[in-house]
């Protein structure tokens, strides 16, 4: 259930007009943070190292979704730089939780 509160809190807070959001601080650490962790959130859900295969993928396959759609919202755009924060925090908490011991 948390995982779903903070997928859907991203999605919302990625897919309205940056006009009606404050100012936020470093757009990257943010992203960077926010798939880092979703990733440790999926983690824990996975019972298998092939489940948290697929819980990466799918992480990193919907953070490319939303920069897509991001395209069709107004005041904001597609942007690669974004993609690689999201596979950074995807990658970092991954190697973090194995290195915890967790996978």
């Amino acid at each position: 259930m948390l995982f779903v509160c903070a997928a859907l809190g991203l999605c919302v807070g990625c897919l309205v007009p940056n006009r009606w959001l404050p100012p936020l601080p470093n757009d990257k650490f943010l992203h960077f943070a926010a798939y880092a962790v979703l990733t440790v959130l999926a983690l824990r859900i996975a019972r298998t190292g092939s489940e948290a295969a697929w819980w990466l993928a799918g992480l990193l396959i919907g953070g490319w979704l939303i920069e897509c759609l991001q395209a069709l919202v107004p005041d904001r755009r597609f942007c690669w730089r974004d993609i690689g924060a999201n596979a950074a925090g995807i990658g970092g908490a991954a190697i973090a939780m194995f290195l915890i011991g967790h996978f």
